[in-house]
């Protein structure tokens, strides 16, 4: 350990929170969570700990730490999922022995809410929180959270009888109507809103719950809200991450780097990441994902059925940069502070286009896969990069802060390279990667519906509810069609069998 590695230790913070070792070239190459930094990041270098062949072959590469604090433990375990997502560190990947993301599903619509837990999110109307990377870690703390928020788990089959946790207070008992279903979803907004970091306002709502039951003099009501209420508050040292209350984002290398290059007046809060997906030019989609301070937000994701038909990507990101800026959804979604195109010139191109006839004047610039080049519209990205990156880049110098600088004016663009290991590149990669995992998605689904259904909806007096009997019984399109009369009437009865079977077998 170098001198000024040791002198800094000594400035570590009792309080939790994620640290970052760095090699000598300044890379992060590993990144973990504290519920004390100080005792934590100094046990790395304690020459009497037993560590595996890994981790000395870390300990011999760290030339500096960095840290953030936060304000508790679990905060510091959704931060450091999310850092880790984003900067994939060489010894994280090495060291960790589960490597699957966790989400938290919460299925709030269906006629018997649950939540549980999945490593594949689907485009199935649930809720979905995450990815996590410490799933034990996670599953603890919704433990915790279950106490003062009970929740069902019973995923298909659904028992007949309160069960043993409706007992123990963490089961609404929707089996014997215990909570009504109205009461047992009011409290998941609750807690989708814990889940997405605003505890804040959680307490608020249930402070204002409480003091309206008892002006009612329904003091029973009053007193159950009471109870809910000092049991959130007992939990001060389980706080599930929120990146709004508590990350300094002006620590995150990325979001200040990034205002530093595009000449922002400040960190980029909100931003946008745009992606169209289709096969041949059907099934056309597209996506919005929205990141809040460097974190998913999962909550404002939307997706887009294209209107437009065709195979024109141009023409589709101009489509839903227009629906994205209505009137209507601008007042009920806001605006970011930083919107991000998949793609190249052309794409962006139709992005700007879209955005200014709505009147909005707002940051955009793209990311084009290639060579992960950010693009920018010298007059109308509504940026202004960094005066000193064009004389680095003519010099084929290192810039002293954004490093190996290329830049290429073409037309009325110019395309700026960063390091691949540049903080920048890695958030722009992180939201542009999720924009399409998004859009892909939801493709992904409409193409299947499309597969599986569009033969069988031709087929007169087969509907919806038959259609999904079809499918459930024989699987796939192709047994339906190749089915025996008996067996299809014992899918879906007698009469609708016949006309089924008479389709098929039309001379």
């Amino acid at each position: 350990m170098n001198k000024q590695l040791e002198a800094k230790l000594k400035t570590l913070p009792s309080a939790p929170g994620v640290y970052f070792h760095k090699d000598k070239t300044g890379g992060i190459i590993y990144v973990g969570k504290a519920a004390s930094l100080r005792n934590r990041v100094r046990q790395y270098f304690q020459a009497s700990r037993r560590r595996d062949p890994k981790t000395e072959a870390l300990v011999a590469e760290i030339a500096d730490t960095d840290w953030v604090t936060v304000e508790s433990e679990l905060d510091a375990l959704f931060l450091e999922a999310e850092m880790v997502r984003r900067l994939l560190p060489r010894y994280n990947i090495l060291l960790r022995d589960d490597k699957s993301s966790l989400y938290v599903r919460i299925s709030y619509d269906a006629p018997h809410p649950t939540l549980s837990f999945t490593h594949q999110p689907l485009d199935d109307r649930a809720k979905y929180f995450g990815p996590y990377f410490n799933g034990g870690e996670v599953k603890r703390a919704l433990k915790s959270l279950r106490r003062v928020f009970p929740y069902s788990t019973h995923v298909g089959v659904v028992p007949k009888r309160a069960c043993l946790q409706y007992q123990l207070g963490l089961c609404p008992g929707l089996e014997e109507n215990k909570t009504s279903l109205a009461d047992y979803r009011a409290n998941l907004r609750k807690l989708m809103q814990y889940l997405r970091g605003e505890r804040s306002k959680v307490l608020e709502r249930m402070e204002r719950d409480m003091q309206r039951a008892a002006g009612r003099q329904n003091f029973e009501k009053a007193a159950d809200i009471r109870n809910q209420y000092y049991a959130l508050k007992a939990l001060s040292k389980q706080i599930v991450f929120s990146d709004k209350e508590f990350l300094d984002i002006s620590k995150d290398r990325g979001l200040s780097g990034l205002s530093d290059l595009l000449g922002l007046p400040r960190e980029p809060r909100r931003i946008e990441g745009y992606d169209i997906s289709h096969m041949q030019g059907t099934d056309n989609v597209a996506s919005m994902v929205v990141f809040v301070n460097g974190i998913p937000d999962k909550a404002s994701y939307r997706k887009f059925k294209m209107r437009l038909p065709g195979n024109n990507d141009f023409a589709h990101m101009h489509e839903v940069i227009t629906r994205r800026l209505s009137p209507k959804n601008q007042q009920a979604w806001g605006l970011p502070d930083l919107f991000l195109i998949d793609g190249g010139k052309g794409q962006l191109a139709a992005a700007i286009r879209a955005r200014d006839e709505a009147d909005v004047s707002r940051p955009m610039v793209g990311l084009a896969k290639r060579e992960e080049e950010i693009v920018v519209h010298l007059e109308k990205s509504h940026v202004a990069l960094a005066q000193d990156l064009a004389a680095a880049g003519r010099a084929a110098q290192p810039h002293p802060v954004f490093g190996d600088v290329r830049l290429h004016v073409s037309d009325d663009f110019v395309l700026v390279l960063l390091p691949v290991s540049s903080d920048i590149v890695k958030l722009l990669q992180r939201v542009r990667d999720e924009s399409h995992r998004f859009a892909v998605s939801y493709h992904s689904v409409l193409k299947g519906k499309r597969q599986t259904t569009s033969i069988i909806d031709d087929i007169p007096g087969v509907g919806a509810i038959t259609r999904k009997k079809l499918i459930r019984a024989f699987g796939s399109l192709r047994a339906v069609q190749v089915a025996t009369l008996p067996e299809l009437e014992t899918a879906v009865g007698s009469a609708r069998a016949a006309t089924i079977h008479a389709y098929f077998n039309k001379a």
